[in-house]
């Protein structure tokens, strides 16, 4: 196969950042993608309705002439959120999901939730409204390697809470491992995954053999080639409970290429190319465009895009760009270290 139309695809896990690099991503992001779900991590973080319409109509300002683009707002669950106005945004459109960040788990988290008993009638209140919980699953114990800290959060913290709350629709964001993977097959439909680009491309060799490579680096960590693999299979295997949530994190260079370098991978240039080469490998090309534009819908209750896109296969890889450049700097794109052949056409 050499063209492969599909509906246009949802990103249900994307960072745009603010400022100087949201005008210098979004246009990535909005060229391929209809709608995608944002992040609520920005200093100050998302927390409250007010905050979402107002950085929802950033994000619009920024919008490049002529790109058709739905960003989907999330707020920021913290110990003092109220649950009448996570109610009230949701009730007025503006609220698709709230975001659990473990305090201290990742980029900008540090407001983030210590005691998850701390937020339970949020989570009640969620459960009884039909708003899904989107959560970042990593504990923070410091007594806890770094490559076991989600298959210890699903123990400690996302099981007890689906039992607890049965009814309450939860998203195991940017799922690494195949403890996550596990527990997800064995939850009903109201239990759902997305997974990354990255995540389907890269173990923790890429970050760690041969030097430490910066641009490689995020938050939940990549894990050893048998949870790649496990997340592969997942994704091509069109159980719709797994989706696209790319996780493309953008940083600009210099907040990476240092000591203390920040997590997060850009990925939203290349995605869909990336994609389409993982699909093929798995003999899955007929799956992709649930895992990119049908499953996620669903979930979220949203209707399929009609437009659609067409990806093109070549026989020479693909060259994407190293970097973009941002006023606040270059950012660099995710190398996948293999050849791409796959591209999406102009239209």
């Amino acid at each position: 196969m050499h063209v492969l139309t599909i509906r246009r695809p949802d990103d249900w896990h994307l960072h745009l950042r603010d400022g100087a690099v949201l005008n210098g991503v979004l246009p990535h992001s909005s060229q391929n993608f209809a709608r995608a779900l944002i992040m609520p991590n920005l200093v100050p973080p998302v927390v409250g309705a007010a905050d979402a319409a107002a950085y929802r109509a950033r994000i619009l300002a920024a919008l490049p002439e002529g790109h058709a683009f739905e960003p989907m707002m999330t707020l920021y669950l913290t110990e003092t959120t109220e649950p009448d106005d996570v109610e009230a945004g949701f009730r007025d459109g503006l609220v698709q999901a709230v975001k659990l960040y473990p305090a201290g788990a990742t980029t900008n988290s540090q407001s983030g939730v210590r005691d998850i008993g701390k937020v339970s009638a949020v989570l009640e209140r969620m459960a009884a409204i039909g708003l899904p919980l989107c959560v970042h699953g990593e504990v923070t114990d410091p007594a806890v390697d770094i490559f076991d800290r989600e298959a210890v959060f699903v123990e400690r913290v996302l099981a007890p809470l689906r039992r607890r709350l049965p009814e309450l629709k939860i998203v195991m964001e940017h799922v690494t491992t195949s403890d996550g993977v596990d527990f997800v097959r064995a939850q009903a439909a109201n239990t759902a995954a997305t997974i990354t680009t990255h995540h389907l491309i890269i173990n923790r060799n890429a970050l760690l053999v041969g030097g430490i490579r910066p641009h490689y680096y995020c938050l939940p960590i990549a894990k050893r080639e048998s949870h790649r693999q496990a997340l592969r299979k997942a994704a091509t295997s069109g159980d719709a409970r797994f989706f696209l949530g790319t996780d493309s994190a953008p940083h600009a260079d210099p907040a990476k290429e240092c000591a203390c370098g920040c997590a997060g991978i850009f990925t939203a240039i290349n995605t869909m190319g990336c994609l389409a080469e993982v699909f093929e490998q798995e003999g899955a090309l007929d799956r992709l465009e649930a895992f990119v534009a049908l499953s996620g819908a669903a979930f979220y209750g949203r209707r399929p895009n009609e437009e659609r896109i067409t990806l093109t296969r070549q026989d020479e890889p693909v060259r994407f760009p190293e970097k973009i450049w941002t006023e606040a700097g270059a950012v660099t794109v995710f190398d996948p270290q293999m050849p791409i052949h796959w591209s999406v056409r102009d239209a």
